[in-house]
């Protein structure tokens, strides 16, 4: 079996020999497994996930200090799900919930979410910095992390928003929506990878890259709001939880990977165009 199997990868070779781009995916896969991809990933969705809960005391503080406000926070809520009867009762109940705990979450959540959300900044650098095998810097890089929280969560909200317009464009504008989301994708990438690690790298390497990453994250973001809805709304009651909290393991795990996958790119395009790397701050 072992023969068949190593008999079977030489077929692909031969293939890939003929075949650029299927060679350059194979470039692609076989260092993702030398650098042991999997074990960054699994790290940076562990801190992704938890980096959820700090985001979710943050946005019930909001919710809470909109609602004192008298903005009518539940009934806007409801109308923008399409609630109706008991469910609308659900978020109503949860806003008031929110209304009196928003001093206790603002304080926790913004422990939280400067804690643990650097501390996912920190393992998406560190997947960079491993990849090109070099240290991080310590304390700067939560700093760091800080800084690239805010400025991700800006890029992300942009292309979240654009994902959202596909549904409601025409057929002439499609394509203008599909351009700006894939830009605020790859401007969020390119911010990554210029600000987190410990090294220096030429543009050039990183274009393709963050271009990678940011139609990977695309088709996340398009499988994840089809795929999430569609089964919190026909599953069961307890497995519509259930299943919504593993769909959302299952979406940071896959971005995890694409992290990699992205750090990958960018070391094999270093390497094609004979660009070095240099340790330090970015240029």
């Amino acid at each position: 079996m072992p023969a068949v199997g190593l008999d079977l990868r030489g077929r692909i070779d031969r293939l890939a020999a003929r075949v650029p781009p299927l060679r350059y995916l194979l470039a692609v896969l076989d260092r993702y497994g030398d650098l042991h991809g999997n074990v960054a990933a699994n790290s940076i969705t562990l801190m992704g996930f938890l980096a959820l809960f700090a985001l979710t005391l943050l946005a019930v503080a909001v919710v809470g200090y909109l609602d004192r406000a008298n903005l009518d926070v539940a009934d806007g809520i409801a109308r923008w799900l399409g609630l109706r009867g008991d469910a609308a009762d659900v978020v109503t109940r949860a806003v008031d919930t929110a209304r009196r705990s928003a001093r206790f979450a603002t304080v926790i959540g913004f422990v939280g979410v400067v804690t643990i959300g650097t501390s996912f900044a920190n393992a998406i650098a560190a997947a960079y910095d491993i990849a090109w095998g070099v240290r991080g810097r310590g304390l700067v890089d939560r700093l760091r992390g800080l800084v690239w929280l805010v400025g991700a969560g800006v890029l992300s909200a942009v292309g979240i928003y654009a994902t959202t317009l596909w549904s409601r464009a025409s057929v002439v504008t499609t394509v203008l929506v599909i351009v700006l989301t894939l830009t605020a994708n790859t401007a969020l990438w390119l911010f990554t990878s210029w600000w987190l690690p410990n090294r220096r790298v030429a543009f050039a390497a990183m274009l393709p890259a963050a271009i990678t990453g940011a139609v990977m994250l695309e088709v996340l973001k398009v499988v994840g709001g089809i795929w999430v809805p569609h089964l919190v709304s026909n599953a069961s009651e307890l497995w519509g939880a259930v299943g919504a909290v593993f769909a959302l393991i299952a979406s940071i795990l896959f971005f995890g990977r694409v992290v990699v996958y992205v750090t990958v790119v960018e070391i094999l395009e270093a390497e094609r165009r004979g660009l070095g790397a240099g340790t330090g701050p970015p240029n």
